[in-house]
């Protein structure tokens, strides 16, 4: 049952987040939402860690790690990531990022011993071909001369740095670090890289007054990232990160339906089709994990 709401969290919240970025697009340029998100992150888990456990003495080789996790979970990815949503439709990056499924079943084998579900491997396979049913208008949109190809490379970096955030998080876990401990750290190097690569940029350092911005913040800090990624990183934990990632095939789901109600979304013949798949996927990659 542990294991089952850890899911629902992950996907219910990432797949509803949707909405509060909206609110958070047009003073502030998004890198610096980001930052502001990442600092009242990693503010909101410094205060949870030390409540709930406090926190572990780590070591120099520890915050190398948890470093890198910063860099490749909570600023690498979404560099990139929001650099190819300027020039992309919400479903190709949602189907883009949904190839971290395959990427963290390879890299678990390759990189952390694991070994490679076939199951695991043809649901997420089968979860593919169901995002690109979805979302098939977006890509018959694309042509071999589309400057849009470009931002697709863009995403599908920002999705390697995600998942080589999960191998570096695995690694962690296995020594055996707490996850709130390793999120606090990882979430406050993330914000400083941030912060930086505004400056960098030339990027001004604002926040917009408007209630509708600070309550999406405050819901994209605290849901999104504190309470999101504990209930994705416990996962990977129990299930493994090939497993885990297949949250990022279903919560694209989560926000169709949600658009179905607020935006109109019609469903065709191909995006009932490519529903299925995904559940399909879900269902194969799913079996034999403990509930």
């Amino acid at each position: 049952m542990q294991t089952f709401l850890l899911y629902i969290v992950t996907v219910l919240v990432w797949g509803t987040s949707w909405i509060a970025i909206k609110y958070q697009l047009g003073t502030v340029d998004p890198l610096v939402s980001i930052a502001h998100r990442m600092a009242l992150a990693t503010a909101l888990c410094v205060l949870l860690t030390y409540l709930h456990q406090g926190f572990v003495r780590l070591g120099a080789a520890d915050h190398r790690r948890i470093f890198l996790q910063g860099l490749c979970l909570f600023s690498g990815n979404y560099l990139l990531i929001y650099a190819a949503t300027a020039e992309l439709s919400t479903g190709l990056v949602a189907v883009v990022f949904s190839t971290m499924v395959i990427l963290n079943a390879l890299g678990g084998a390759i990189f952390l011993g694991a070994s490679l579900s076939p199951s695991v491997v043809l649901g997420g396979l089968v979860g593919l071909t169901g995002m690109a049913g979805l979302f098939l208008p977006e890509f018959e949109t694309l042509s071999l001369d589309d400057p849009r190809l470009k931002a697709l490379g863009i995403c599908f970096l920002g999705t390697v740095s995600a998942s080589a955030g999960n191998m570096i998080a695995v690694t962690n876990l296995r020594r055996g670090l707490p996850v709130l401990t390793c999120n606090s750290w990882g979430m406050f190097y993330g914000c400083v890289t941030l912060y930086v690569a505004a400056l960098v940029l030339g990027k001004p350092i604002v926040v917009d007054p408007a209630p509708t911005y600070l309550a999406s913040l405050v819901y994209l800090a605290f849901f999104a990232t504190v309470l999101a990624f504990w209930a994705y990183v416990s996962l990977i934990a129990r299930i493994g990160a090939d497993r885990a990632a297949y949250t990022t095939l279903i919560f694209p789901v989560v926000a169709l339906m949600i658009s179905m109600v607020l935006e109109d979304y019609r469903w065709t013949l191909a995006g009932v089709t490519g529903l299925l798949l995904v559940l399909g996927g879900n269902w194969l990659a799913m079996r034999g994990v403990r509930r």
